[in-house]
């Protein structure tokens, strides 16, 4: 893709000659920290290095179907206009990528054009991938290509009209893929910029966390303000202090992104503890507090659920019995206590969390439906499902006894609500 790419330098010199001119070239904009790092890796470590990205992209996570083998495709997606399903991208030649080229991966990656020129659902963020560089690309085809073939023929997309025509994504790609690879910002430090590049580019953040328009583009003038993704609220990550992140400290961050738990704040679920045990769990120190210093840099927009400031403090004794009470003392209580502390594990502490501070229950209604588990190498973190134990009236019940005591907040969920609730869940 000529024009495309950051241009190649001749380094030459000894080590430390080479470590400095590139620190100059980062200084005045010439090459990227993620163009930096590959300069330095050794040429044999390109699988290596797309195994990283490729985690780093989370790429696993919807290329691969729970309990089945990893990137056959597969998974299905609601959509609010129908259903899609991702492709099997293992080098199998007939039903996986085995014969796409480089540029024919550059191009799904980069435009959404799969190869024969079939163009890809935005579900598939193509208009986050655009901004990595073709050698970040091809390390992660190196990757994929080193895999197992395996054939695995996935389901056919389900959708209604106008959706169902893809040659009107072409027109929708001029107007909303930007079609540009991320530069470094000279005025900021490297690690900024790598900060940058993980979020915007690899971790394609703002692909859940900003709210879409009408168009399924994203409403980038409410970026990281949070938004529903796959049923799932997922949450502001903007500086705003009790909405967003502001009131977190950075170890606290890096805490969460690197275990899915940080201590008074909350624990993941749904998606986002997939995130962490697919991909933030597997990224270095280093990355994870570039990605701290970036999200430090996004400005505040008070939106969405708001942490209490000063929830009641809650005692070891059960509150007198009511419906929710009492779902909660026969489901819940073993594991959360009556005082919220968590009791065989600090993941299920509910101090802070803004699961049970949203008025409107959404991750609350989706966990008790579905559970929640987060692999962290053999720690298993698992919240079982009550979807098909207590009736709709139970749960609606518990959800908002659970919002209301713990979180300081009335939220008036119904059996509507959670029927519709996990109609929306995958």
């Amino acid at each position: 893709m000529p024009g495309n790419d950051v241009p190649t330098v001749n380094l030459g010199g000894t080590m430390a000659g080479r470590n400095a001119l590139l620190r100059c070239l980062i200084v005045f904009g010439i090459l990227s920290a993620a163009s930096v790092a590959l300069a330095q890796a050794p040429a044999g470590d390109q699988v290596a290095r797309g195994k990283y990205l490729a985690e780093a992209g989370d790429c696993i996570a919807c290329h691969t179907v729970p309990g089945r083998t990893p990137y056959t495709g597969g998974r299905a997606f609601k959509l609010p206009f129908g259903t899609i399903y991702s492709r099997n991208i293992t080098p199998d030649p007939k039903t996986g990528i085995g014969t796409w080229s480089d540029d024919d991966f550059v191009q799904a990656m980069q435009h959404g054009v799969a190869k024969g020129g079939e163009h890809l659902y935005p579900a598939f963020p193509y208009t986050s991938y655009t901004k990595l560089s073709r050698a970040d690309d091809l390390a992660i085809k190196a990757y994929l290509f080193s895999l197992p073939a395996v054939k695995n023929s996935t389901p056919a997309d389900s959708l209604s009209f106008p959706y169902n025509q893809r040659w009107a994504l072409g027109l929708w790609n001029l107007l909303f893929n930007p079609n540009k690879r991320l530069v470094s910002n000279s005025a900021e430090s490297a690690q900024w910029n790598r900060g940058a590049y993980l979020v915007e580019a690899l971790g394609h953040c703002g692909e859940c966390h900003t709210p879409r328009r009408f168009t399924q583009s994203l409403n980038n003038s409410q970026k990281f303000s949070g938004a529903i993704a796959q049923g799932w609220q997922a949450y502001n990550i903007t500086g705003a202090k009790r909405s967003g992140i502001g009131g977190w400290t950075d170890d606290a961050l890096v805490s969460y992104l690197s275990t899915g738990h940080a201590s008074g704040h909350s624990s993941a679920s749904g998606p986002m503890a997939e995130v962490i045990s697919d991909s933030l769990h597997n990224l270095t120190q280093d990355d994870i507090r570039s990605i701290v210093v970036y999200l430090r840099s996004i400005p505040a927009i008070d939106s969405g659920p708001q942490v209490a400031p000063n929830p009641p403090a809650k005692t070891a004794a059960p509150p007198p019995p009511g419906l929710g009470e009492q779902v909660f003392a026969g489901n819940c209580a073993n594991c959360h206590n009556w005082d919220g502390s968590g009791v065989q594990s600090p993941y299920a502490d509910l101090a802070g969390s803004r699961t049970v501070n949203d008025p409107a229950a959404t991750n609350l209604m989706a966990v008790v439906l579905s559970g929640s588990t987060t692999q962290l190498g053999d720690q298993h973190i698992f919240m079982p499902p009550f979807g098909n134990g207590p009736s709709d009236d139970e749960l609606a019940a518990v959800v908002n006894f659970v919002n209301g005591y713990f979180g300081n907040r009335t939220a008036n969920v119904t059996t509507g609500d959670i029927a519709a609730m996990r109609e929306s869940l995958p």
